[in-house]
C-alpha cells in the first residue's frame, strides 16, 4: 500500500467530481441542510475525512473556525491550494491537520467542536463503528453530527439506468458497490447509522436524501442552471419518497446535554 492511499484520486476527486454539477449540488444542499442545525458564528467544526475543504469553506466564509482532518497529504494539499485563493480572514479560520478519522481527538488535542462532519467516508469503510463511536467523542454537549452515507436500499438504480440488468438485479441484496471513481463502496441505512448514534450518546434530528435527480443524470456544468438543480435537490432531499430514493442520505444528530 502507498503510503498515501488517496493521492491517485485526489485530482478525479478535486477537479471531476466536485467540479461536476452533481459535486456542486452535493456541497451546495449538504450547506443548506447543515445551517438548518447549526449555531451562528462564530463555532467550531470539525471536518472529518474533509478532504479539500468542500464543505468546510463555505462554513470558513460565513465565520466558522474549522479544522479539516484527513488522512491523505495529497488531499490536504488540495485543500491549502483552494485556500490560497481566500481572503486572510477565512485563511486564519481553517486550520488542516492530517490525521485518520479514528484517530481525530488524540490529533486536535482532545478539543470537542460545536459540529463534527463526516461525509462520504463511511462508503469506504469495511465497519463504520470505529468512526462513529469517534466522531460523537469529538463533539460538545448539544453538538452536531453531521455523516453523509450511501444508501444501501437504492444501490440497484445504477446499474438499471445504465441498463445492467443483471448487476441491478443482484444489487437489491448488495451491501455495496463500485463506485464511480473505480473504488469499492459500502453502504448503509439511516436506522442502522441511527442506532451506531445513539449508542454513543447522539440523538438522530433529522435525515435529508442528497442527489436524486442529478446523480442518475449528465448535467454538463458549461450548459446546466446549477441553481436551478439544487432548487430542485433541495426540495426532494426533504419529501417523502423522494428522500428515501436519493443516492446518499445527510443524518444530522445532537450530543445528549449531561444531566444535571
Amino acid at each position: 500500500m502507498p503510503s498515501d492511499a488517496w493521492a491517485g484520486l485526489a485530482n478525479p476527486f478535486v477537479e471531476g467530481a466536485y467540479a461536476s454539477v452533481k459535486g456542486q449540488v452535493r456541497t451546495y444542499v449538504l450547506h443548506a441542510q447543515l445551517l438548518r442545525h447549526l449555531p451562528q458564528p462564530p463555532a467550531s467544526v470539525l471536518d472529518v475525512g474533509g478532504g479539500a475543504a468542500h464543505q468546510s469553506l463555505p462554513l470558513a466564509r460565513l465565520g466558522y473556525d474549522v479544522t479539516v482532518l484527513d488522512p491523505s497529504p495529497a488531499m490536504l494539499a488540495k485543500a491549502e491550494q483552494r485556500l490560497k485563493a481566500e481572503p486572510d480572514d477565512v485563511r486564519r479560520r481553517v486550520r488542516l491537520v492530517e490525521a485518520p478519522g479514528e484517530q481525530a481527538r488524540a490529533a486536535t488535542g482532545g478539543q470537542q467542536f460545536t459540529a463534527v462532519l463526516c461525509h462520504g467516508v463511511l462508503m469506504y469503510l469495511d465497519r463504520p463503528e470505529p468512526l462513529v463511536s469517534e466522531l460523537c467523542r469529538c463533539a460538545a454537549p448539544g453538538g452536531v453530527v453531521s455523516v453523509m452515507a450511501l444508501n444501501a436500499r437504492t444501490l440497484a438504480v445504477r446499474p438499471a439506468l445504465d441498463h445492467r440488468w443483471a448487476d441491478a438485479l443482484a444489487a437489491f441484496e448488495a451491501t455495496g458497490e463500485v463506485g464511480v471513481l473505480g473504488v469499492d463502496t459500502r453502504g448503509d441505512t439511516v436506522e442502522g447509522l441511527s442506532t451506531l448514534l445513539q449508542q454513543s450518546g447522539v440523538d438522530p434530528e433529522a435525515w435529508y436524501g442528497v442527489w436524486l435527480f442529478s446523480d442518475w443524470l449528465d448535467l454538463p456544468p458549461d450548459s446546466t442552471d446549477l441553481a436551478a438543480v439544487a432548487a430542485v435537490e433541495l426540495e426532494a432531499s426533504v419529501r417523502d419518497p423522494y428522500r428515501q430514493l436519493s443516492r446518499v442520505f445527510h443524518l444530522i444528530g445532537r450530543v445528549r446535554a449531561p444531566r444535571r
